[in-house]
């Protein structure tokens, strides 16, 4: 399936590693244009170097998405490097666990303000695409989490609150062809991410945790890129407000 990616131009937030990596590959198997960030400045030069071998146009930056002036300027300069931009992915997040303010602070200032921030820096481009070509997608990378939750914690409300400001974004901006959908993975599990190291630390509690899925597995970040690419894509172009749930039906909720 010709998913109409081929040409575009697209920014990832938190590129270089797990989910973001494997959407920015797939983006750029896609022949897409892939600009990315992330805050250690050698993986953001390793991803674009591997990212070019495929043949596509890539750029990136060491860039702190706490810093909403910084996240601004560097999207605005990655656009008009590649020459416009079509599709903004929101990837970036702190992964604070607990309940108290320190936690409230991290989660809020990298999961929800980096991408309020990013929005409000990619919708003049993004809008400028949607005239030219009938579409242009935001993808906003949330977590089941955002829908159950087992105790006090800080983690889950925000990731709702994603959910919440893509559904009004998409319904402000469906007219001019501007889509705004989200995707909520469960468990994934990559080298260096957070399953990993539960592995690593508590085997037990990780093999428990994969025997509630009924996989009986995590998700690898490709799995989710597959889901986040073709909703960015103009496959999907009468798809926008969706909270798209990728995992492995873990949660019991019915999704009306």
């Amino acid at each position: 399936m010709d998913l109409g990616l081929k040409g575009k131009n697209a920014i990832i937030l938190g590129g270089t590693r797990g989910i973001g990596r494997a959407i920015a590959d797939t983006l750029a198997k896609e022949g897409a244009n892939v600009a990315v960030c992330a805050r250690n400045a050698d993986q953001v030069s390793a991803a674009v170097a591997e990212l070019k071998a495929l043949g596509v146009n890539a750029t990136g930056a060491s860039v702190d998405v706490t810093d909403g002036d910084a996240l601004k300027a560097w999207i605005a300069e990655a656009a008009s490097a590649m020459g416009g931009l079509d599709i903004l992915i929101s990837n970036a997040g702190a992964m604070a666990q607990g309940n108290d303010v320190a936690a409230w602070e991290s989660n809020f200032k990298l999961d929800v303000l980096a991408a309020v921030n990013a929005f409000d820096a990619a919708q003049p481009h993004l809008a400028k695409a949607a005239s030219a070509s009938g579409d242009a997608a935001v993808v906003i990378i949330s977590s089941i989490s955002a829908a159950q939750a087992d105790r006090a914690d800080s983690y889950g409300p925000v990731k709702a609150a994603l959910i919440h400001m893509a559904k009004g974004l998409a319904r402000q901006y469906a007219k001019i062809g501007l889509r705004v959908n989200v995707v909520s993975p469960g468990m994934v599990f990559f080298e260096g991410g957070v399953w990993h190291t539960v592995k690593t630390n508590a085997p037990d509690f990780f093999a428990q945790a994969n025997a509630r899925n009924p996989t009986g597995r995590c998700a690898t970040p490709q799995e989710i890129a597959n889901a986040a690419v073709f909703l960015a894509s103009p496959a999907s172009s009468y798809t926008t407000g969706a909270n798209l749930i990728v995992d492995g039906a873990v949660s019991s909720r019915v999704n009306f």
